[in-house]
């Protein structure tokens, strides 16, 4: 019997003291130019660790440093071409080194006081709201 198995995915939440944070303009569809957490496929033999560090460079251009991991994200209905089941970690990163690559149309800087005004891709307005929960009570 051939079983149906969800994708990995990373999703990484890359922020500054300031708790600023970087979101990635989508080139592609689905969701084609919303606003995303930067974030992607786990390639097989790859350890999430080593996919949110990969992703995190490839879209952004940031080295960044895993702080947290955050939550699992893994409702069937998460990503419209499929089941995905999601990483999620906060890590820590140089802004300054910030550029869009591979499948990022546009990259920004952002607070929480930014998201109302942002057409958001996937569930990330959902897991943006949790992070900044975390953040308040910290």
């Amino acid at each position: 019997m051939a079983y149906k198995i969800p994708s990995l995915t990373v999703d990484i939440f890359i922020f500054n003291d300031e708790k600023e944070f970087i979101l990635i303009k989508r080139k592609n569809d689905p969701y084609k130019d919303f606003w995303a957490l930067p974030g992607g496929f786990v390639d097989y033999g790859e350890t999430t660790e080593h996919a949110a560090v990969r992703e995190a460079k490839e879209e952004t251009s940031i080295d960044v440093e895993l702080i947290k991991l955050f939550n699992v994200y893994s409702d069937p209905d998460r990503d419209p071409r499929r089941h995905t089941v999601s990483v999620f970690y906060l890590a820590h990163g140089d802004m300054n080194d910030a550029k869009a690559d591979d499948d990022a149309k546009d990259i920004g800087i952002f607070s929480f006081d930014d998201l109302d005004n942002l057409d958001l891709a996937f569930d990330h307005r959902m897991i943006l709201n949790q992070v900044k929960e975390y953040f308040d009570k910290e």
